[in-house]
């Protein structure tokens, strides 16, 4: 018997990764993706459907706005189906929307900018509650010379020292949009240190770990071990390896997505 064609919709959604193996579903781990299908499979009742994320994550990476795209056999009802999500997904993962798009819609090639935040702190060592959201690092830090690191990145630049086990097709010329640290305007809790910093970089395409890498390098930037010389001639493609030890994934978070025919996730 022939199958019905599929109906497709974009499902925004948040969530915080500190208790999952990433995003991308894989055997014996926890990941948002796995959670997300079992959750659809239980409302739906059967798991004759598919989902598709618009980016991947790291083990311990949050995500602030996400988007994943939906394949299902038969025409759903958006609201219904974000209050169903909402009444059985886990706390740490939030769906905001849902709406349908047609079969031309592709998650992963349609053209989107990113935005990532960073956020960091230095010198007191953090209060636990930090942990899931914010990175410490032991050592002074010098801001004012990092802030000047983080503009060396905007613009097109290749960034083949940003990139962890690239594939024999990989284009490593990017371009990078904004790319500033701030004092943290962006979080707030009772637990969170006096001084804490918010890094932001957005583009159209990231390599894998290229964000991290980029934060790595700024922190030793920051402590004395790379001058902004040498990162400035890091971007020019012409050495192997990262230049910099990659920072941990707990201050990342996936910021705001947003697709260039206006939908936001």
């Amino acid at each position: 018997m022939r199958k019905k064609p599929y109906h497709y919709y974009l499902i925004h959604l948040q969530f915080l990764g500190f208790r999952y193996h990433g995003w991308m579903k894989q055997p014996e781990v926890k990941t948002v993706q796995g959670m997300v299908d079992r959750t659809l499979a239980f409302i739906f009742g059967h798991e004759d459907f598919k989902t598709l994320g618009a980016s991947r994550t790291d083990a311990g990476v949050s995500a602030n706005e996400a988007a994943l795209e939906l394949f299902v056999r038969e025409p759903l009802e958006p609201e219904e189906l974000l209050a169903q999500l909402n009444l059985n997904l886990p706390n740490d993962i939030r769906a905001m929307g849902i709406e349908a798009v047609d079969r031309h819609f592709n998650i992963i090639q349609h053209p989107k900018v990113k935005e990532y935040t960073y956020l960091f702190s230095y010198g007191e060592k953090n209060h636990p509650f930090c942990a899931p959201f914010m990175v410490y690092m032991r050592e002074p830090l010098d801001i004012p010379l990092m802030k000047k690191g983080a503009k060396l990145f905007e613009g097109t630049h290749n960034f083949k020292r940003y990139c962890i086990k690239p594939g024999e097709n990989t284009v490593f010329e990017r371009e990078i949009l904004h790319s500033v640290i701030r004092e943290n305007d962006l979080h707030t809790a009772s637990f969170f240190p006096k001084e804490s910093f918010v890094y932001y970089v957005h583009g159209k395409g990231f390599l894998r770990h290229q964000v991290r890498l980029m934060m790595g390098a700024l922190f030793a930037l920051g402590k004395g071990n790379l001058s902004l010389a040498e990162i400035e001639g890091s971007l020019k493609g012409k050495e192997d390896g990262p230049i910099a030890f990659m920072a941990p994934q707990t201050g990342l978070t996936l910021n705001k997505m947003s697709f260039e025919d206006g939908a936001e996730s």
